[in-house]
């Protein structure tokens, strides 16, 4: 019988944490599809014509700076750094790829109660 070797516990936390928090915030798979692939900046995402392809709803430069913090924070995205340092352009983390592997199609939504919960979890983390 093969010994499976299990992530440690922090890696597991981490990626349960990611994964309800993908599912709350408003990025279709598509999304985080072309983030493996290139970087992405908020003003890009807010300006693009196939924004319904990407997200669920419309939303401004400082909405989605504020969800790709919230990503960044969690380990999802990470910023890409020029020859200047970091810039404003976010691109998919290995933790990431990781989520996406728990779905085979477009990221399931989460239900009302879930949101509630994550939404205080991001804003109210002590309470």
């Amino acid at each position: 019988m093969p010994l499976t070797v299990l992530p440690p516990v922090e890696d597991r936390l981490a990626l349960d944490r990611a994964t309800v928090s993908m599912r709350c915030l408003p990025f279709r798979r598509a999304f985080f599809e072309e983030l493996k692939n290139r970087a992405i900046s908020s003003q890009e995402l807010c300006r693009r014509q196939d924004w319904a392809n990407l997200v669920f709803a419309p939303f401004g430069p400082e909405r989605a700076e504020a969800h790709f913090n919230w990503l960044i924070r969690l380990g999802v995205l990470r910023r890409e750094v020029d020859g200047q340092g970091l810039t404003e352009r976010v691109r998919l983390t290995p933790l990431g790829r990781q989520v996406l592997e728990r779905w085979p199609g477009e990221i399931p939504r989460a239900g009302l109660r879930e949101r509630i919960q994550e939404n205080f979890r991001r804003h109210r983390p002590r309470f």
